[in-house]
């Protein structure tokens, strides 16, 4: 089975920052994309930022110059620095991988189970 477990969220005020860190443990034979996603308020879930096994990256434009996404494909973790944060920042932050668990097989989507990011004005 396949686990991924974030970190990092919090309180901060308005211009902090945090950073979210996401690792991926189990049986994995390979990670495609890994990403972060965030579900606000009465709000749908949005992709905030992925990135390759390349590290090829992209943002949403809320937050170009803001964040950035990294990766450690040795130890299967991705993380997010997130600065200069807004209140509208506020969410609840998911862990996205697109991995193999078979060593043939579909590349499938994993999850973590959220991390909440509270942003003070």
């Amino acid at each position: 089975q396949v686990q991924l477990v974030e970190s990092g969220g919090g309180l901060v005020q308005a211009g902090g920052s945090l950073r979210l860190s996401c690792v991926a443990s189990g049986t994995i034979f390979s990670i495609a994309a890994m990403g972060w996603y965030r579900q606000g308020p009465g709000k749908e879930r949005e992709l905030v930022a992925d990135i390759t096994k390349d590290f090829i990256t992209s943002y949403v434009d809320s937050v170009k110059g803001r964040f950035t996404i990294s990766r450690d494909n040795a130890k299967n973790t991705v993380y997010l620095q997130m600065n200069s944060l807004k209140p509208e920042d506020t969410a609840v932050y998911y862990c996205n991988a697109q991995l193999r668990n078979k060593l043939v097989g579909p590349v499938y989507d994993w999850w973590g189970q959220g991390t909440q990011v509270t942003v003070s004005s």
